[in-house]
C-alpha cells in the first residue's frame, strides 16, 4: 500500500520505542525488596531511553523538531478527514485547532467557542481567531497562507444573541469556502458546537457529521516529538514533587502546596497549569478532586495531582505522602494501590486489548462503591496529549464491552486509588505510560514504589 501523508511526515511509532527530610514507610511493601525506587525497565539492551533534553533550541543536539511536529499533526488530521465521508471538518475544540493550525492563544478564551478552524482535504486549513491574534499569526505563524488567518467572533457563548447575525455571517463565509473547495455537497464534520450555530448550519442546508471521533483517532498515536514533549513536561513535575516533599510538613496548608507547584512550574517554562489537586487528612476519603485551605497535621496522608502543559503537552501525575509518619492502615492502602498499579502496567503491551488491562483493576465493590459509574475516575487510564483526556480511556466502566487495541505510540496516565481501613486516609498513585514496541516506558519518575514520608519524625 502507498504511504499515507502522515507516515511521510513521520507518523510511525518512534524507533526509540523499538541529606533529605524524606523517608519511606517501614513495611507495607507488598513483598517488594526495600529501597527500590522504580519498576524494572522493559527496554531492550541497546535501545536508548526517551529523551528529556533541555528546553532551548540548540545547534549541537537534536531535540524537538517543531516543523516536523507541525507536519505530522496536520497530516494525521488530513488523513482522518480523507478517510471519512466529510468534505471538511469544522473544529471548535481548542486542542483540535492547535493540532491542525499549530496555534494557541490564552487559556481564558478556551471555553468561549469563538475560535474555529476549517480543515479541508486538499488545501491548507483556514482559522478564524480573536481580534489582534490574527495579525500575530500573520507575522509569526507563516506556515499557512496569510489569507487563511481570518478574524472571527461568534458571541462569547451567547453573550451576543444569535439574532445579531454573527453566526449567520460566519456560516455564510464557511459555506462559500466549501463551495470553492468543491465539497459543498458533502457532509461537514463538526467536533463540538453551540446549539444556535448548529441550527444555523442546518438552516443554510449543511449536513452535519461528528468530527470529534476521527480527530481523537488521529491524535491517539504520538510522534517522537510529541513523546519528547510529554517527557519534558513530566520531568518538570518530577522536580516539583521534590520541592513538595521538602516543603510538606505540619502547619502547611493545602493551598500553599498549590501555590508552590504553580510558581515552580511557571518558572520552569510551563505554558499552562491547568489544575493542582492538594488533598490531606480526612479529605482523602472520599476523593474530593479539589483543594482547600486545610492545615496539614502530623500523621496525615496527603496526595497531590499536578496537571500542566509544556508546549501544549500535558501531565496528569499523582503522588501520595505520609506526613511525619504512616500508620499501618495507611501503609496497607498504599501497598494495595501499588499492587493494582503494577498489575495494570504488567498487562500493557502492543496488541493487547484494553479490556485485558481493565480486568486487572479492582471492581468498584472491592473498594466501597456500588457501581463502576459511581467509582469512575479512581481506577482507570486516560490518554494524554494536547488534551488531558484523550484516547484510550481504559476502565471497567467502558472497556469490557468496548475494548480497543493498544498500539505503540499511545501515551496514557494510569491511576489507582485505595481507601484505608481507618475510614479517612487513602492512597493515590498515577504513572504516565508510553506503549512501545517492546512493552512500556514510564515517564513519571518521582519514586512511588513505597510510600514516601515527608518531615519524618
Amino acid at each position: 500500500m502507498p504511504e499515507s501523508e502522515s507516515e511521510a511526515a513521520g507518523s510511525r511509532a518512534p524507533d526509540m520505542m523499538a541529606g533529605s527530610a524524606i523517608g519511606r514507610a517501614p513495611g507495607g511493601t507488598g513483598g517488594r525488596p526495600p529501597g527500590r525506587h522504580e519498576r524494572p525497565s522493559q527496554r531492550p539492551a541497546g535501545v536508548r531511553p526517551i529523551g528529556a533534553p533541555g528546553h532551548m533550541g540548540v545547534d549541537y543536539e537534536e531535540r524537538v523538531d517543531f516543523d516536523r511536529l507541525r507536519k505530522y499533526r496536520l497530516a494525521r488530521a488530513t488523513d482522518a478527514l480523507r478517510a471519512s465521508d466529510c468534505g471538511a471538518f469544522l473544529l471548535f475544540d481548542f486542542y483540535n485547532i492547535r493540532y491542525t493550525t499549530q496555534t494557541w492563544i490564552g487559556g481564558a478564551l478556551g471555553d468561549k467557542m469563538i475560535r474555529y478552524a476549517l480543515l479541508l482535504r486538499d488545501r491548507p486549513p483556514v482559522e478564524w481567531d480573536f481580534g489582534s491574534a490574527v495579525r500575530h499569526h500573520k507575522l509569526y505563524s507563516q506556515w499557512l497562507p496569510e489569507e487563511n488567518w481570518r478574524p472571527g467572533f461568534l458571541g462569547f457563548r451567547g453573550a451576543v444573541a444569535p439574532e445579531a447575525g454573527l453566526m449567520r455571517d460566519a456560516v455564510t463565509e464557511i459555506k462559500a469556502l466549501l463551495q470553492e473547495a468543491g465539497v459543498a455537497g458533502a457532509p461537514l464534520g463538526v467536533d463540538i458546537v453551540e446549539p444556535p450555530f448548529l441550527f444555523e448550519l442546518e438552516r443554510q442546508g449543511i449536513a452535519i457529521r461528528d468530527a470529534q471521533q476521527p480527530m481523537l483517532d488521529a491524535r491517539v498515536i504520538k510522534s517522537q516529538d510529541e513523546i519528547m514533549l510529554l517527557n519534558q513536561a513530566a520531568a518538570m513535575v518530577d522536580g516539583v514533587y521534590q520541592d513538595i516533599a521538602e516543603f510538606l510538613r505540619p502547619g502547611r496548608r493545602e493551598n500553599e502546596i498549590v501555590a508552590l507547584a504553580n510558581k515552580r512550574l511557571y518558572e520552569m517554562g510551563s505554558d499552562q497549569v491547568e489544575a493542582v489537586n492538594s488533598i490531606s487528612g480526612e479529605r482523602c476519603n472520599p476523593h474530593p478532586h479539589n483543594f482547600t485551605d486545610r492545615l496539614i497535621r502530623p500523621g496525615d496522608q496527603a496526595f497531590f495531582d499536578i496537571i500542566h502543559s509544556f508546549n501544549g503537552y500535558r501531565t496528569c501525575y499523582y503522588r501520595t505522602f505520609g506526613v511525619g509518619w504512616a500508620t499501618q492502615a495507611q501503609q496497607d492502602a498504599y501497598a494495595r494501590a501499588r499492587e493494582w498499579m503494577d498489575g495494570a502496567l504488567d498487562a500493557i503491551k502492543p496488541g493487547v486489548s484494553s479490556d485485558t488491562v481493565a480486568l486487572t483493576l479492582p471492581r468498584a465493590q472491592d473498594f466501597g462503591f456500588d457501581s463502576e459509574l459511581a467509582a469512575f475516575g479512581l481506577q482507570f487510564a486516560h490518554g494524554l496529549g494536547l488534551g488531558l483526556h484523550e484516547r484510550p480511556i481504559i476502565s471497567r466502566l467502558n472497556s469490557l464491552e468496548h475494548p480497543v487495541e493498544l498500539k505503540a505510540g499511545m501515551v496514557f496516565a494510569m491511576e489507582t486509588y485505595c481507601p484505608a481501613a481507618d475510614g479517612i486516609s487513602a492512597a493515590r498513585i498515577e504513572e504516565e505510560v508510553v506503549v512501545t514496541d517492546y512493552g512500556t516506558e514510564i515517564l513519571t519518575r518521582f519514586p512511588a514504589i513505597d510510600l514516601p514520608i515527608a518531615s519524618k519524625y
